[in-house]
């Protein structure tokens, strides 16, 4: 059986993105958490990946790391399921908008880390925050509005880019980043996903917590 190296859910907005891609397409898999920040944590996730972080997909004798990776594994792994748009169109601008939120975004992620477990007021908007909140929702706004058909999701159905652009509907939401109608929507249909649902409530019941992790923001209101 697959098993999904992982860390914290309450924090870690890489391993949720696999993770997410594994329970939507019911894909049997085990999983391992590796809380963040303890004195043991590298050293056990060097045990599974030669980069020392997660996620990593274990399969047998093949390791992979790398949420993106993980997730062109899994495409390539099970065909059937439509894990990127079935339409080529579609596919390539899925492809190409994941890849940019695997390698950008920076202001944001600096500004609004993932935090499940409370929701904070929000930050100051900078000019290179604002740029990346803009350019989120010109993405999901071109995608919905030329892929979606009229369905919850970027390209309709669930598929490998909302798992991707999932850490982001949390952080504008946890954060209370001022955004459009129709992004809400989309963060709105993103949040009642039955495997966020999941991952969130397996979040919450965690017995690990990291007292600093979004230090220098004010909480509004605390869920653990």
């Amino acid at each position: 059986m697959l098993k999904l190296v992982i860390g914290n859910k309450l924090y870690s907005s890489w391993s949720l993105r696999p993770w997410l891609v594994l329970s939507h397409f019911d894909i049997p898999f085990e999983e391992e958490i590796i809380p963040l920040r303890m004195p043991e944590s590298r050293g056990r996730m060097l045990e599974f990946s030669p980069s020392g972080k997660v996620p990593t997909l274990v399969d047998g004798d093949v390791a992979v790391w790398e949420s993106l990776a993980i997730i062109e594994y899994l495409a390539e792994k099970f065909p059937d399921f439509a894990i990127w748009p079935r339409n080529g169109n579609a596919r390539a601008h899925a492809r190409a908008v994941s890849n940019e939120m695997h390698s950008g975004f920076q202001a944001l992620r600096q500004a609004c880390p993932m935090h499940l477990g409370a929701r904070f007021a929000t930050p100051p908007i900078t000019e290179a925050l604002q740029a990346n909140i803009d350019r989120v929702e010109d993405i999901w706004s071109e995608a919905r509005n030329r892929f979606g058909g009229g369905q919850p999701f970027l390209y309709g159905a669930f598929s490998a880019a909302d798992a991707m652009y999932a850490p982001v509907v949390t952080r504008f939401d946890s954060y209370q980043i001022p955004v459009r109608e129709a992004t809400r929507t989309y963060m709105d249909a993103m949040l009642v996903h039955p495997s966020f649902v999941a991952w969130r409530d397996a979040a919450l019941a965690e017995p690990w917590s990291i007292p600093d992790y979004a230090a220098g923001h004010t909480l509004v209101e605390s869920f653990v």
